[in-house]
């Protein structure tokens, strides 16, 4: 099966349970976090069979670790908080996700987001098309945080 793009469901319920804090809290008592969630970014392979149906970060399927890949991903830089434009929730992370010197252990095409903070509960999968990389950069650029781009949107 193919890895599938979308905002993982579980992730849904939880946001209305003050579970995630992609931002610093403001105060309200269901959720005092003064700093974000650790978010982290892990690459799978076009065989990986993500998709919305996931709850928990897991291996089956992730890049294996090598050639300067760490299973578990990179951490995602969370300089921006959520915010809301319009009648639309957006969240997009701060900075590209960057990974240097990446030798892929094979043919990949997808890249889920997950709270390492909160149990590694998953926020969603983002697919591209596929690549091999052998001893190359791979810069995943992000989009515009506004209503039409922002890399997570509820709406």
């Amino acid at each position: 099966m193919a890895n599938v793009a979308g905002m993982c469901s579980s992730f849904k319920s939880e946001v209305l349970m003050a579970v995630h804090a992609l931002g610093p809290g403001t105060g309200i008592p269901a959720h005092t976090a003064t700093t974000p969630d650790t978010i982290k970014a892990a690459l799978y392979l076009v065989t990986g069979s993500r998709g919305v149906a996931d709850t928990v970060y897991n291996t089956t399927g992730e890049l294996a670790g090598t050639g300067n890949y760490t299973q578990g991903g990179i951490a995602v830089t969370m300089g921006t908080a959520p915010s809301t434009t319009g009648t639309t929730g957006i969240f997009t992370p701060s900075a590209s996700l960057v990974w240097n010197n990446l030798t892929s252990s094979g043919a990949f095409d997808c890249v889920v987001l997950y709270n390492s903070t909160q149990s590694n509960k998953e926020i969603s999968v983002h697919t591209f098309s596929s690549q091999s990389i052998t001893a190359g950069t791979l810069t995943l650029t992000m989009p515009t945080n506004d209503a039409s781009n922002a890399l997570l949107r509820i709406a």
